[in-house]
């Protein structure tokens, strides 16, 4: 006589498929969470930066001793008070992100040149990440 239902063999088969498909969509709804977060922090991270250079430029037009600057700065506030890179507390107010400044200045055919480098870091479980701009000042006036 022939039994009807499923083995248990069959049984464990099926509960093995259904875990091997769930742990994969989990894992890919993981990546893309983890992917998405990044983009969001990297576009963030990168107007930053953007504002540190239209900052600069502004110093650079309106202030004397703009010329004069030299070595490192932390600019988690728009200002050179901070005359040594960002510690890792030093942050943008109420951000993840810390945005450090290093000048160094040249002389190009007798006027001043500054290569400024802004830097907005940020860590998270993948490691420190980070957006750049390297942008040179010369005094035009």
């Amino acid at each position: 006589m022939r039994e009807k239902g499923q083995s248990l063999f069959e049984v464990i088969l099926a509960l093995a498929v259904v875990a091997l498909i769930l742990i994969t969509v989990v894992s890919l709804a993981a990546f893309s969470v983890r992917n998405s977060s990044y983009s969001k922090n990297k576009t963030i991270a990168e107007s930053y930066v953007q504002q540190a250079v239209e900052w600069l430029r502004g110093q650079r037009d309106t202030n004397s001793a703009f010329f004069s600057k030299n070595g490192n700065y932390c600019l988690n506030n728009l200002s050179f008070a901070i005359t040594r890179k960002c510690s890792d507390s030093e942050k943008i107010a109420d951000t993840i992100f810390k945005r450090d400044l290093t000048i160094s200045k040249s002389d190009v055919s007798s006027k001043t040149v500054l290569k400024t480098e802004v830097t907005v870091s940020w860590s998270d479980g993948q490691g420190i990440h980070e957006a750049r701009s390297i942008t040179y000042f010369s005094d035009w006036r």
